[in-house]
């Protein structure tokens, strides 16, 4: 069946399950595997685009089987938090081997936790914004929900967005403009919102506050589970999943712009965001690098995004893309001249 090759996306927390139970190098099983074999995998495979009719549309949709492969992730992303940090802090490890569990849970924890919030912070089902939030938790992340939705989707390729990265700026140096602005940004709607609601900040309706309080519980529950190690470890892996996340949104807009009309930008399209075809990619993340029909139509499900071919194109998949922003003045050199001109 059709959606079945998305149970791919599993193999992620399949191999940082193997890293974990055979340890020494191989708990960086999950690293060698995203950052190895799906790049390697992805150049040899063509990328295919799969146009899909009404009556295919209406078919994923009515489909539980997509939303459920969401679901089950939450099980995933905590079980896989909880036996790896218990085992980070119960076994006595070399520095090397922790050193790789860390990364593997914070890959985890980006791709299946923070990618799959990302999906489901887009849903109309307020239960399912609530799965969302819960995901984003043991990142410390919960304001991306405020930001990403009521701050980044209106102000994509503009200098009022802190999650488009600009032309020559580095991955690193986006790093540290994406994750302080996103807050500062999250922090500025918050108070819109409660001004426009005549609420005060302790108020029931200040969510950032409620956030800070629930990410604060789950590193309480942590210290009180695993000791200082465990909120230690706890932080270590929740700043390798945001660093993921970053990385992606570096790469998703690098040097687009929306051009001003007047005193407005002109209205989101396809051209502001860069799209990625590559089928390990794709299937591994949910969609998530057809990104120009995501920011075209956002409340589109995964299962029903396109790719659009006119769209600015990544040249390799997300990994190898994610890979070679690490290397700034090559990532100058691949990028820079496909960055559409204005007209």
């Amino acid at each position: 069946m059709n959606e079945t090759k998305y149970l791919l996306a599993y193999s992620i927390p399949l191999s940082a399950i193997i890293g974990m139970k055979i340890g020494g190098i191989w708990s960086y099983t999950t690293v060698f595997y995203a950052f190895g074999f799906i790049p390697i995998w992805e150049s040899i495979l063509k990328p295919k685009s799969e146009p899909l009719n009404e009556e295919k549309i209406q078919n994923r949709l009515a489909n539980r089987f997509f939303d459920l492969m969401l679901y089950f992730n939450i099980i995933i992303v905590f079980s896989m938090l909880f036996l790896g940090i218990d085992h980070l802090t119960s076994q006595s490890l070399p520095m090397y081997e922790r050193i790789g569990l860390v990364l593997t849970l914070g890959i985890v924890l980006g791709t299946n936790g923070l990618n799959v919030a990302h999906e489901l912070g887009h849903r109309t089902a307020q239960w399912e914004r609530t799965l969302s939030k819960l995901l984003l938790m043991p990142a410390m992340y919960m304001h991306f929900y405020i930001e990403h939705n009521f701050g980044h989707h209106q102000n994509v390729a503009t200098l009022k967005d802190p999650a488009t990265s600009l032309k020559n700026q580095s991955v690193f140096s986006f790093w540290f403009s994406s994750i302080i602005g996103q807050v500062r940004s999250a922090f500025r709607i918050q108070k819109n919102i409660l001004k426009n609601k005549k609420q005060g900040f302790f108020s029931f309706y200040n969510d950032f506050f409620f956030y800070l309080l629930f990410q604060l519980g789950y590193l309480a529950l942590m210290g009180l589970f695993f000791g200082t190690k465990g909120v230690l470890f706890s932080l270590a892996i929740a700043l390798v999943g945001v660093l993921l996340l970053e990385t992606i949104n570096y790469i998703e807009h690098y040097g687009l712009s929306r051009k001003l009309e007047g005193s407005r930008y002109e209205r989101v399209s396809p051209m502001h965001s860069w799209n990625s075809n590559h089928t390990i990619g794709r299937l591994v993340l949910y969609e998530l690098t057809r990104h120009s029909d995501h920011h075209h139509r956002a409340s589109k499900k995964y299962q029903i995004l396109e790719s659009i071919e006119e769209s600015p194109q990544l040249p390799f998949g997300y990994t190898t893309s994610m890979l070679i922003a690490f290397f700034p003045p090559l990532w100058f050199k691949l990028m820079n001249k496909r960055i559409p001109k204005k007209v």
